[in-house]
């Protein structure tokens, strides 16, 4: 574990990219350094592996990381303090896209070809595996063929050309509502399209807290960030660093639903 009294380290992931995290990361560094009254580095780990590696092992104090990290570390012991909230919502899921008319359904997928986003990817990809794993399909035997396209409008294109049968893309939360992310994604194409299932909820994207940081600093961390869209300049860092209107306190356990999946990836 880290020396209490050094300074407070905390890591983005490295989806931000070099360029973007090292000018966004120093606004956040200051801005922590003011508001926790002590010396903060901001740093950004090379990959999703080595940040959870980071954090489990204490050399980071806090990380901003994306759902299937937070539930790979969450299974481990550590605790997600906070969750982004998009779109009023803290919440989302995915759904299984086919070419309007195929008529699949989510229990007639076996010989099909499947074309998913990214391994990564929660609403592209992980979140489907869930869903097939939960109804005892194994996407390694019940597929003809699987790949990856780098995106979701990418997946979509595969899957709109007949090169694949079905994809995954998000969609908002809300069980009874039937919409996807399908408008925001390829609006001119959105009726080329129709639902196969959607998938369970998944939280967004979350800041973590190592085992073992003191209780006095958990408390003041989540103060910090669920006060962020209080002031211009948190209402800042929240749109350019976080992509989110504000936080909100995480329940424990809040990632469950991808425990599985996330764990069999690392």
């Amino acid at each position: 574990m880290r020396d209490p009294r050094g300074p407070f380290r905390f890591a983005l992931p490295p989806s931000l990219g070099a360029a973007a995290a090292g000018t966004r990361g120093t606004r956040l560094e200051s801005y922590l350094n003011a508001v926790l009254g002590r010396a903060t580095s901001v740093v950004v780990p090379a990959s999703y592996e080595a940040l959870a590696r980071e954090l489990l092992a204490g050399r980071v104090d806090s990380a901003w990381a994306p759902p299937f990290v937070c539930a790979r570390i969450e299974a481990m012991g550590v605790r997600v303090l906070v969750r982004g909230v998009r779109n009023g919502a803290s919440t989302y899921r995915a759904a299984l896209m086919c070419k309007k008319g195929a008529g699949l359904e989510l229990d007639v997928l076996a010989g099909k070809r499947a074309v998913w986003a990214d391994r990564d990817s929660v609403g592209g990809y992980l979140l489907p595996m869930a869903l097939l794993r939960s109804k005892g399909q194994d996407p390694g035997r019940i597929f003809l063929s699987q790949g990856f396209a780098g995106s979701y409008r990418a997946a979509l294109e595969v899957v709109l050309r007949g090169d694949a049968d079905v994809t995954s893309i998000f969609a908002p939360a809300g069980k009874t509502s039937g919409a996807t992310g399908l408008a925001e994604l390829w609006p001119e194409k959105k009726d080329d399209f129709e639902v196969v299932g959607f998938t369970e909820e998944s939280p967004n994207d979350g800041v973590a807290v190592a085992v073992g940081t003191p209780a006095a600093l958990v408390t003041k961390l989540e103060q910090v960030f669920t006060a962020l869209h209080d002031s211009d300049e948190g209402r800042g860092i929240l749109h350019d660093t976080f992509n989110a209107e504000r936080f909100e306190s995480a329940p424990r356990m809040g990632y469950r639903a991808l425990y599985r999946v996330a764990l069999a990836s690392l």
